[in-house]
C-alpha cells in the first residue's frame, strides 16, 4: 500500500530555491544494498493500467498526457467502476502491483489477482478509505469473495484493453529505453551516480540515504535488500516506493516516471489498431511482427503463445528467427527462457512505426 501525492516538482523547485524544509521519504542504503540495487523495465502493466485510471480522474495532468487523454477520457465504460472504487479522493490507495506483480501480460496479471492470498489483500484494503456507497463491496472484497475479485478483474481488463493496450508496445518501448538509459548510468559510473542523477529534485541522493518527496516524513531502512529501480508511464505521482507486506525480504520498488512536464511527440498517443504498423507487418510479416512488439520489456515463449494465440513451437521458431537476426536476445530464467528486443530491433519498431 501506498499513499498518493500530486505532482510536486514546482513547488519543490520553489522550495529547495528558498531552502524551505518539504516532508520526505529517507531511504537507507548500507554498502550492501548499493551492491543489490538494480533497474527493472517496468512496475507491471496492471499498475500501469491503474495509474492510468488515476491519471484521467485528476483534474489537471502534464501536458505530455493532453492527446492520450483527449483520446482516452470518453471511451472508458461504467465496467472500470469497481477499478475506480479502490482509488479515494482522500488517503491511501491500494498498491496493485503488490497483488498483480510486475507482469507485462494482462492475462497473468489478472491471474495473480484471483489467485492472491487472503492476508495480502486485506493488508492491502484495510486502511482504505472506501466511502459508505462502497462499503459492503468492500468489505466482501477484504473478505476475499471471488465474486468481488471477479468484479476487479473485469474493471481492470476494461480500462487495459481501452486506456493503456492500444499504446502498450510503444509506451514498452519508452520504458525499455529509460530502462537502458538507468543501466548505462550504472554502467558508467555506478550506483551512486544513477541516484544522484536520478528525477531532481524530487530525488536527492546524500549518502548513505535517497530523500524522496512525499506527503509525510518516513524512513525506510533496505536491510541488504537493496532497491528496485523502475520507470514509469502513466503514473501522475512524481516518485512512488512499493513494498511487499508479506515478504519482508523483497526488495522495494523505486518508480520514477519516464516522462517529463512537456508534449510528447503524437506518435506515442496515435491510435494503434493494427492498422498503423502494416509497414513492420510487410517486412517481418504479421505474426513475428507481433513477437518482435511483444518482446519490448521482455517476454517468454509460452506467455507469447497465449498472448498471439499461436503454438509454442510456432512462437520458438520466430523468436529463432528474430534472434538469429539480432532483433531479440533469449536468457536463460530457471527451466524457462526470456526474449527481449534488442537496440537493433527497437530502432527497427520504431523506424516503422516511431515513438519519439
Amino acid at each position: 500500500m501506498y499513499a498518493p501525492f500530486s505532482e510536486l516538482r514546482l513547488l519543490l523547485s520553489e522550495r529547495l530555491r528558498a531552502g524551505e524544509g518539504q516532508s520526505v521519504k529517507r531511504i537507507h542504503f548500507t554498502p550492501e544494498d548499493l551492491a543489490r540495487t538494480r533497474v527493472s523495465t517496468t512496475i507491471g502493466v496492471a499498475a500501469e493500467t491503474f495509474d492510468s485510471l488515476k491519471l484521467l480522474k485528476a483534474r489537471t495532468s502534464s501536458p505530455a498526457f493532453r492527446a492520450w487523454r483527449s483520446a482516452v477520457s470518453g471511451r472508458l465504460s461504467e465496467q472500470t467502476g469497481p477499478l475506480s472504487a479502490l482509488m479515494p479522493a482522500r488517503g491511501s490507495l491500494v498498491d496493485l502491483a503488490s497483488l498483480t506483480g510486475d507482469t507485462t501480460s494482462i492475462d497473468e496479471a489478472v491471474d495473480n489477482l484471483l489467485t492472491a492470498p487472503r492476508a495480502l489483500m486485506r493488508l492491502e484494503l484495510e486502511g482504505i478509505d472506501f466511502g459508505r456507497e462502497h462499503h459492503s463491496w468492500a468489505q466482501r472484497l477484504i473478505s476475499g469473495e471471488h465474486e468481488a475479485r471477479l468484479d476487479v478483474a473485469a474493471a481492470l481488463r476494461a480500462c487495459h484493453r481501452l486506456a493503456v493496450a492500444p499504446y502498450w508496445s510503444r509506451v514498452s518501448s519508452r520504458l525499455s529505453r529509460a530502462r537502458a538509459s538507468y543501466a548505462d548510468t550504472m554502467a558508467d559510473g555506478g550506483v551512486e551516480q544513477l541516484l544522484t542523477t536520478l528525477c531532481p529534485p524530487a530525488i536527492r541522493w546524500r549518502s548513505p540515504v535517497l530523500q524522496v518527496a512525499h506527503t509525510h516524513d518516513a524512513d525506510i531502512h533496505l536491510q541488504g535488500r537493496g532497491l528496485v529501480i523502475a520507470p514509469t508511464m502513466f503514473s501522475k505521482c512524481e516518485v512512488e516506493l512499493m513494498q511487499a507486506p508479506l515478504d519482508p525480504d523483497r526488495p522495494p520498488v523505486l518508480a520514477v516516471p519516464a516522462v517529463s512536464g512537456a508534449p510528447l511527440d503524437t506518435t506515442l498517443w496515435e491510435c494503434a489498431d493494427g492498422s498503423a504498423p502494416r509497414s513492420l507487418d510487410d517486412l517481418l510479416g504479421r505474426t513475428r511482427a507481433a513477437v518482435l512488439r511483444a518482446s519490448v520489456g521482455g517476454c517468454g515463449t509460452t506467455e507469447l503463445a497465449v498472448r498471439l494465440n499461436i503454438s509454442p513451437a510456432t512462437a520458438s521458431h520466430h523468436t529463432t528467427v528474430l534472434r538469429n537476426s539480432r532483433l531479440i536476445t533469449t536468457r536463460r530464467e530457471g527451466q524457462a527462457v526470456r526474449h527481449t528486443i534488442t537496440s537493433l530491433g527497437l530502432a527497427v519498431l520504431e523506424q516503422r512505426h516511431p515513438v519519439d
